[in-house]
C-alpha cells in the first residue's frame, strides 16, 4: 500500500495534505493521534469509503484514485478491516455472521464456507462459539470474532481503526497479542489506536496524525517489555 502527496478529505474539508506512507508486505505500523486529526478519514480513504481526491495511492492493486464505486466489494475482498465497534449483525449467530460475509464476497459451496468458518474462528479462539449470538458474547469476545471476519478472504493488509476502543486493558492485551500472531504469520496491519499503554508494550513503527500533517515518531519501549 503506498500514498504519494495525497491530501485526505472528510467531506468538503482537508484534514490531512501530502501524506506519504507506504506499508510492505508483512508490516505493521500504528498510526496514532488525538479525535479529530484524520485517522479516521485516512482509514476510509484506503478502504474505499471517502474518495482520494488528490494526490497518488494504491492499495493491494487497486488505484485509489480512478477507484469506482462498483470496484469497492473488490478492493474490500483484498483487505481485512476491523472496527472499534465490532459491527456484528445482532440478529444472526457468529457462524451466520461470517456466513454473511462469505457469500456477499462470491462463496457458494456450503462445505468450503463451514470449513472457512471454522478455520478462521479457530485462529482467533473462538471455534467453541459459533452458534451464539453476538450479544451473548462479551466485548472481547466479539471482537475476536470481528478480527475472524476479516480474515475470511486470506487478506494481504489488515486495516484496524481502535480495536480496542471499546476494551477493557486486559482484553486490549489479549485482542493485541491475537493481531501480533496474525502478523507473525505474514499479514501487513495499519492500526489506528489511541492506546499509549498498548503501543510501548507491543512497539512497532508509529505515525502520529497531528496539525494537519502525517508523520512518523520514535516510540520509546515499555521497561520489561
Amino acid at each position: 500500500m503506498r500514498l504519494e502527496n495525497a491530501n485526505i478529505y472528510q467531506e468538503k474539508n482537508l484534514v490531512l495534505s501530502n501524506v506519504d506512507l507506504q506499508i510492505g508486505k508483512g508490516e505493521f505500523l500504528y498510526l496514532i493521534g488525538k479525535t479529530g486529526s484524520g485517522k479516521s478519514s485516512l482509514m476510509k480513504t484506503l478502504y474505499g469509503d471517502l474518495d482520494l481526491k488528490q494526490g497518488a495511492g494504491e492499495i493491494v492493486g487497486f488505484d485509489l484514485i480512478k477507484l469506482k464505486e462498483k470496484e469497492i466489494p473488490f478492493l474490500r475482498r483484498k483487505i481485512g478491516i476491523v472496527f472499534q465497534d465490532f459491527k456484528l449483525l445482532n440478529d444472526r449467530t457468529i457462524f451466520e455472521n461470517l456466513k454473511f460475509v462469505l457469500k456477499a464476497t462470491g462463496w457458494k459451496d456450503k462445505k468450503k464456507i463451514a470449513e472457512k468458518i471454522k478455520e478462521v474462528l479457530e485462529k482467533v479462539g473462538m471455534q467453541t462459539k459459533d452458534f451464539k449470538m453476538p450479544f451473548q458474547l462479551s466485548g472481547g469476545e466479539q471482537q475476536r470474532v470481528a478480527i475472524a471476519r476479516a480474515l475470511l478472504n486470506d487478506p494481504e493488509l489488515i486495516l484496524a481503526d481502535e480495536p480496542t476502543g471499546n476494551l477493557d486493558p486486559k482484553t486490549s492485551i489479549e485482542v493485541m497479542g491475537l493481531l501480533e500472531e496474525i502478523h507473525k504469520s505474514g499479514k501487513s496491519i495499519l492500526m489506528a489506536t489511541h492506546d499509549y499503554a498498548l503501543i510501548l508494550k507491543f512497539p512497532q513503527r508509529t505515525l502520529k496524525c497531528e496539525g494537519g500533517e502525517l508523520f512518523e515518531v520514535q516510540q520509546q519501549t515499555a521497561p520489561g517489555s
